[in-house]
């Protein structure tokens, strides 16, 4: 039985090459995901483990710039560490933000991995965490040295002037030198300043005191006996590990970080997977009804049912066999593949070997004979199922309208109970997501199993368009998509699966970016939004030239508060009186805004309630300086997503903070957005890199641009599972020709010409397409409704929206995959000889 086996697959290549390709693209998805995430993992535990290298012990702490109170590591500290019996070195680091401007004022790197750190020489004038390429490390104030990216993408020399900004206005260095290093920042393609240690701790802490000390071990020395002498010299809320330590929890957060990244991608080479069963099995049916005769013979000499079935089995095991190692070479592929683009696209990953692991492969062949396997028993079952006499004496089992009625109250019952649970799940707001998930499963396995009963009654109405169109192609095409409703159904189910991710994706991805573009609209009065381009906190001197600036009319900051209320800690948002509601949309339910300049609070309706506060009262606060107020309300009003829950004027919290964390300063100017007055504010903050200056479409785009990014990682994601949908069109359809030649043959000999010939074949495709389309797009709305409805009470302005437009093209695109799909099988027919078909049985 296996030489049988071996044989047909042999036999039937040309036939097989579909599900090869099905079976081969799912491997490759699944063995290039693993294949790049250990690359990765080993590539960034590497890193890890050499950036410790030399360091024994690393002291962290939390102190700030502006919190007095904030512990950190002064000179007379560092230098007893440096005492210690052991200590070869102690290095102290102060860091922050730091963003280097290019030839044309633009930012280099990503904002939030722009950072700016001390040179701290040794007694030889070298600093060993960085190696210098050129030019030596800044020692006096007005020098600077880069990291080798940034000085190449800046084109910096020795000896150039560069601008550089931290949160306040920016200032012009000399380049001292350029370096290479392993700090994360830089290989994550953001940019490294390095300063005059007395320079940083100006800008980034305060003078004499350190963030971080990092201890290097003299040669014998241990580092955990250096750990237990460094713990008692630290202050409170310090923290020191040994290197070792660090460089295990690095490598433990870079696994967690690519944990994730593995299992979405998993996750969508599953649905690739469960799209290509269907091709399998579609692919094995149609294999054993052309060789009924075949099979009858093998049971008429003595083969048994599980004879047959195994022979079945075998020839699916060869074929996921071949399609593994192949598909094992292309992931491998892949994974290369993808490392290389994220260099071309500005992703830094540490160099190392391409990790080709033991479960990469044992996933590779598992997952494709196991799936081929699992596909095929059951066109396996059947084959074994056939009466030798009965096959001997028809070419084809025809499943009957009787034989289907089990599969379709199955279907209708697990449809019902889904949508049902789909239904309830969307009641139940955030908590129905399980609800939901679990419903969606058993409506789309219950729609799939219905597929072939759906097929008759929905091709049936477009029956007399195609009659009427395209005359007797379109009256045989109609026909022949019905003629068969299982292998309709499963072909169909194929582009469904696809589409019903797509369209549910879609729904909900265009319902939430014009929820987020609502919630802009209505809330936003202001002409510009400034922020640091890192999302740290703007210099106060930053607000003080805005306000300055020609044509602004009203300048207001979003400054971050905390406040104790009782037991409860409150957010709040340090405002501007009388410019707040200017730049604002804020819709008041009592009291007035214009309290606020009387040194009164404003909270949104929802908060006042849940502390049962009204307008009037008077609320005992604490501020983070641990002083008490009592502060009195004097307006409620409708939450602004923008602002926290609480409004301050600044005066009130001026004599509680040294330094006021302000997260952006939003303008309405006089005249509106124009380039004029969006160049005054430009200019107002000295051109600074580092600050990003938005209009109101600036504002909508950054925040609904996560939206649109997640919605075209998901259609590139899904692309795979549609990819493997249309070639279970391009199978079918080849395989239908093949059996229906002698039916094509007398077609032809009785008037029926090639272009007839190919016309049929491709109307066929795409009815098929569109049908498997149309149940797509409808289960797909119905999902995203669902999941948009239950996240709705979380979600201001929810709004239920059908994208009709990208609909209309999903079923626009379905149609020409039926034209692509056909188009080789429709040539094949066309080129029958009719004589020789004729005979063909």
């Amino acid at each position: 039985m296996l030489r049988t086996a071996v044989r047909n697959v042999l036999a039937h290549k040309a036939r097989l090459l579909m599900t090869v390709l099905a079976v081969m693209l799912g491997v490759a998805f699944v063995s290039g995901t693993l294949v790049f995430t250990d690359t990765l993992g080993h590539a960034f535990r590497n890193q890890s483990a050499k950036s410790y290298d030399d360091v024994a012990v690393a002291v962290t702490t939390w102190a700030e710039r502006g919190d007095e109170e904030s512990a950190s590591i002064d000179e007379a500290t560092l230098g007893k560490i440096r005492a210690l019996d052991g200590v070869a070195e102690a290095t102290g680091r102060v860091s922050g933000f730091a963003g280097v401007a290019d030839p044309d004022g633009k930012l280099i790197g990503d904002g939030w991995s722009n950072t700016g750190s001390n040179f701290s020489p040794g007694a030889g004038g070298e600093d060993a965490q960085y190696a210098f390429t050129e030019g030596t490390g800044p020692v006096r104030d007005g020098q600077v040295a880069l990291d080798k990216e940034t000085a190449s993408k800046g084109r910096y020399r020795v000896g150039d002037p560069v601008r550089v900004a931290t949160n306040g206005p920016v200032k012009e260095y000399t380049l001292s030198g350029v370096f290479t290093t392993e700090d994360g920042a830089v290989n994550a393609g953001g940019s490294l300043v390095l300063f005059d240690t007395e320079v940083a701790q100006r800008l980034y802490l305060r003078p004499g005191e350190f963030k971080d000390v990092t201890v290097t071990a003299a040669a014998g020395a241990s580092d955990q006996r250096l750990l237990d002498a460094v713990k008692p010299l630290l202050p409170k809320d310090a923290e020191a590990k040994t290197g070792a330590a660090l460089a295990d929890e690095e490598a433990e957060m870079t696994e967690n970080g690519l944990k994730n990244l593995n299992q979405m991608l998993l996750a969508f080479a599953a649905i690739a997977l469960f799209v290509g069963v269907f091709l399998i099995a579609n692919t094995f049916t149609m294999l054993i009804a052309q060789r009924t005769k075949e099979l009858a013979l093998m049971r008429a000499v003595g083969a048994s049912r599980r004879q047959v079935k195994r022979a079945v089995l075998l020839e699916a095991g060869v074929v996921g066999l071949i399609a593994s190692v192949i598909g094992l070479l292309l992931g491998i592929g892949l994974a290369t593949g993808l490392r290389s683009a994220m260099g071309m696209f500005g992703g830094k990953i540490p160099a190392g070997p391409l990790v080709v692991s033991p479960t990469a492969v044992l996933s590779a062949f598992a997952v494709g004979v196991l799936i081929t396997v699992c596909a095929a028993w059951l066109p396996a079952r059947r084959a074994a199922k056939i009466p030798p006499v009965a096959a001997m004496s028809s070419v084809h089992a025809v499943a009957t309208t009787k034989s289907l009625v089990l599969r379709n109250s199955i279907g209708g019952v697990l449809t019902l109970l889904g949508s049902a649970a789909v239904v309830f799940g969307s009641t139940q707001g955030s908590d129905g997501k399980v609800t939901i998930g679990g419903g969606a499963f058993l409506a789309l396995i219950g729609v799939i199993v219905l597929i072939p009963l759906l097929s008759r009654p929905v091709i049936a109405l477009v029956r007399p368009l195609l009659r009427k169109l395209f005359g007797v192609s379109g009256k045989l095409a109609a026909q022949n998509a019905v003629r068969n409703p299982r292998r309709t159904g499963a072909t169909a189910s194929a582009l469904a699966i696809g589409l019903t991710l797509v369209t549910g994706i879609s729904v909900l991805g265009v319902t939430l970016g014009q929820a987020v573009d609502k919630m802009t609209t209505d809330n936003i009065r202001a002409d510009y939004m400034v922020s640091m381009a890192g999302g740290g906190s703007l210099d106060e001197s930053a607000l003080t030239a805005l306000r300055k600036a020609d044509g602004v009319a009203a300048a207001s900051p979003q400054r971050a508060v905390w406040l104790t209320v009782g037991e409860a800690g409150v957010s709040a948002s340090g405002v501007t009186p009388g410019d707040v509601e200017k730049v604002f949309d804020l819709k008041t339910v009592s009291g007035s805004l214009s309290s606020l300049k009387d040194g009164e609070i404003a909270v949104d309706r929802k908060t006042a309630e849940s502390h049962g506060w009204k307008t009037g009262d008077a609320v005992p606060v604490t501020f983070q300086d641990e002083k008490k107020e009592t502060l009195k309300v004097g307006a409620l009003y409708e939450g602004n997503e923008f602002l926290s829950p609480v409004l301050v004027p600044e005066d009130v919290v001026d004599p509680h903070e040294s330094v006021a964390d302000i997260r952006e300063v939003w303008l309405t100017m006089d005249g509106g957005q124009t380039d004029a007055n969006e160049q005054a504010v430009v200019d107002a903050l000295g051109d600074n890199p580092a600050m990003s200056v938005m209009d109101r479409q600036g504002i909508r785009d950054m925040f609904g641009g996560f939206v649109n990014t997640a919605l075209n990682i998901m259609y590139a994601l899904l692309a795979m599972a549609l990819v493997i949908a249309v070639l279970g069109v391009v199978n079918t359809l080849a395989m239908s020709v093949f059996e229906r030649q002698q039916e094509i043959g007398m077609l032809r000999a009785i008037g029926l010409d090639r272009r007839k010939v190919k016309r049929m074949i491709r109307l066929e495709a795409v009815v098929i397409s569109l049908f498997g389309a149309v149940v797509g797009v409808a289960l797909g709305t119905f999902l995203g409704w669902a999941i948009g409805k239950a996240l709705s009470s979380s979600i201001p302005g929810y709004a239920l929206v059908i994208p009709w437009d990208r609909l209309a093209l999903f079923l626009v695109l379905a149609g020409l995959v039926g034209v692509l799909a056909s188009l080789w099988p429709a040539r094949s027919g066309a080129k029958l000889n009719m004589l020789t078909a004729i005979k063909t049985e």
